[in-house]
């Protein structure tokens, strides 16, 4: 049945894996336009910030090689490469769309032959075993129903001592912060992108996720029974966003 522009999605827990991954599509394919701007406006301009401290922390040593799964208009390939001088990034997503915005981006800063963009699901991922030195994600992995999958297809590709990097936002587990998070993503959030987005229920969608998505010991377990070793956590700016970061052993 076709989604009118007002219609509200259901709840994330009472989504399927099936129904959500055609969520996640159609969400993507509606905001591509304005989802930059809403990004930094929403965030307070801390999202950029935020993959700049991921990018920072990135080590090359064998490839000099970054995969960026769900890479969307490919901001965190771009800071790694910034950041970065020698290395090369493979952006991966599956909404054209946003790819599109995404190369548009890289060729208008001269970055098209250190960065390529490849349509692709996160959890197949199109590449050999130990192709990178880094495998990250950015505010991606709660769109994505089988996060163990798609961390241990991350560790898959990335070589031995290598990282797999997941930079997300959750819901503070501070009760100082959770009223007032919650008024934003569930009011504030959504009020101001009806003025910017033809799609504003993908914003109440982006507050529902983000409040279903594990507190930060939980995905660290996540991390660690898809075979990561050596999980470190970094709470950013009183724990909006975590920054997680594993190893994948045999060095």
């Amino acid at each position: 049945m076709r989604r009118e522009p007002g219609d509200r999605y259901r709840p994330v827990r009472q989504m399927s894996d099936a129904e959500r991954i055609r969520t996640v599509k159609e969400i993507f394919s509606t905001v591509t336009g304005k989802y930059d701007f809403l990004n930094h406006l929403l965030s307070l301009r801390r999202d950029i910030a935020w993959r700049r401290f991921a990018a920072k922390k990135m080590r090359f040593f064998k490839t000099n090689r970054l995969l960026d799964v769900a890479t969307g208009t490919a901001d965190l390939a771009i800071e790694a490469v910034r950041q970065h001088p020698s290395i090369r990034v493979t952006g991966l997503d599956f909404v054209q769309a946003m790819m599109d915005r995404g190369i548009a981006k890289i060729s208008e800063k001269g970055l098209s032959g250190r960065i390529r963009l490849v349509r692709g699901d996160a959890l197949v991922l199109p590449f050999p075993d130990l192709s990178f030195d880094a495998a990250a994600v950015a505010f991606g992995i709660r769109n994505i129903p089988d996060r163990n999958r798609a961390l241990r297809e991350m560790g898959r590709v990335v070589v031995a001592g290598g990282q797999v990097m997941v930079l997300e936002m959750t819901f503070p587990r501070s009760s100082l912060f959770q009223g007032l998070y919650h008024l934003y993503l569930n009011r504030i959030l959504p009020s101001v992108a009806r003025t910017f987005s033809r799609n504003p229920s993908a914003y109440e969608y982006l507050g529902d996720s983000i409040m279903n998505f594990p507190d930060s010991e939980t995905f660290s377990r996540m991390m660690e029974e898809a075979g990561l070793a050596e999980v470190e956590k970094y709470s950013l700016d009183f724990g909006i966003t975590y920054l997680h970061i594993g190893v994948k052993p045999g060095f």
